[in-house]
């Protein structure tokens, strides 16, 4: 999933489920590494109740300085609107899919 300016509020901030965004830009390196990753776990999860996908932070500035963006890739879990884990650098699948799992045991 593609999060975006228009569609953060609905599909992240009023999210019935928890959310993890990967906050990266075409440019940045660590962020390629981590794109089959997210996508690998987007299809793990899906039929689950959890939202996985992107924001491009060059086409969606607003968002990544709103949470203070510094270093790419950057990876925020949200769960109820607000932001409940925050990784800076490549992670690997097995510690975001451990994290996403824990989340839907803890509602």
């Amino acid at each position: 999933m593609e999060f975006t300016n228009k569609n953060f509020q609905k599909e992240v901030l009023e999210s019935k489920v928890p959310v993890l965004v990967d906050f990266w830009a075409s440019w940045c390196g660590p962020c390629r590494m981590m794109a089959p990753i997210i996508e690998e776990l987007e299809k793990e999860f899906k039929g689950k109740e959890v939202k996985i996908g992107k924001l491009n932070v060059d086409e969606n500035e607003k968002i990544a300085q709103q949470y203070h963006i510094m270093s790419i890739p950057t990876i925020i879990i949200f769960k109820n609107g607000k932001p409940v884990e925050q990784m800076v650098g490549v992670r690997g699948k097995e510690e975001l899919a451990k994290k996403i799992e824990d989340l839907l045991k803890n509602k």
